[in-house]
């Protein structure tokens, strides 16, 4: 179920997403791709794969010159029961999500 209240995901003080449309899976919140300022995540090659959401894929979070490896995730596809998140983004490594 989408939450109620507006989330806010960022790194070294600068906001990456905001939504209160997210979804919860695992304790992460999940925010929608159109709620997440793209110019700050460049592609990863590192995948991961979940029993029962699928393959993740993963970004890179870029801010005034600093890296932060592997700190976003989606899933481009997901298995049935992950079907709510298909195409969201969650945060982790740092990223404050609040």
């Amino acid at each position: 179920m989408p939450g109620s209240r507006k989330k806010r995901a960022s790194w070294n003080g600068t906001v990456i997403a905001e939504s209160d449309h997210c979804e919860v899976v695992e304790g992460n919140q999940y925010f929608p791709a159109a709620a997440v300022k793209r110019e700050f995540l460049r592609d990863s090659s590192t995948h991961t794969v979940c029993p029962w959401k699928g393959t993740a894929s993963y970004y890179d979070v870029v801010i005034n010159g600093e890296t932060n490896k592997d700190a976003a995730w989606y899933y481009p596809e997901t298995k049935s029961a992950a079907g709510n998140i298909k195409g969201y983004i969650a945060f982790w490594k740092g990223v404050k999500v609040e």
